[in-house]
């Protein structure tokens, strides 16, 4: 039972942490990690879940909410939203690999919305950035604590 509530927690802090919400995931997984409880490869797919479908959450802000971006209780202030259009304009669709760096990787998704970036490649390109994050952290902590 206790591994159920260390997936959801796991899950709950990946996801808020890939929205525009200030949260981090990586300090629990190392925790978690480091407690040997779970398997490995779980852990790395539960954390990669969330903060992908986390990601979408903000896709989907941008490709429907972008027109409330004047409102004040817009996520994302109009310069951040320029300063990400622009990224996002000069380097396209594969600025998504850079969606698990924090303070720029989830206005990128929000912008990805903004921009129109079909659904399907949006989830196929945060997939592979977000697992692969996870996945170096897993293998660094593993490495280090031995």
């Amino acid at each position: 039972m206790a591994d159920i509530y260390a997936y959801l927690g796991l899950f709950a802090a990946a996801f808020g942490a890939a929205t525009l919400l200030p949260l981090q995931s990586e300090a629990l997984l190392v925790a978690l990690l480091l407690g040997g409880a779970q398997p490995v490869w779980t852990l790395i797919l539960v954390a990669s879940l969330g903060n992908v479908l986390g990601s979408l959450v903000n896709w989907w802000l941008g490709r429907y909410l972008e027109r409330f971006r004047d409102r004040r209780w817009f996520p994302v202030s109009a310069r951040r939203l320029r300063q990400a259009q622009h990224w996002y304009g000069r380097y396209g669709r594969w600025s998504l690999l850079l969606s698990w760096l924090p303070v720029i990787g989830d206005p990128l998704t929000l912008v990805a919305g903004i921009m129109r970036e079909p659904l399907w490649r949006f989830t196929l390109i945060v997939s592979l950035a977000k697992t692969l994050r996870y996945a170096v952290l897993a293998a660094a902590t593993l490495g280090l604590s031995r």
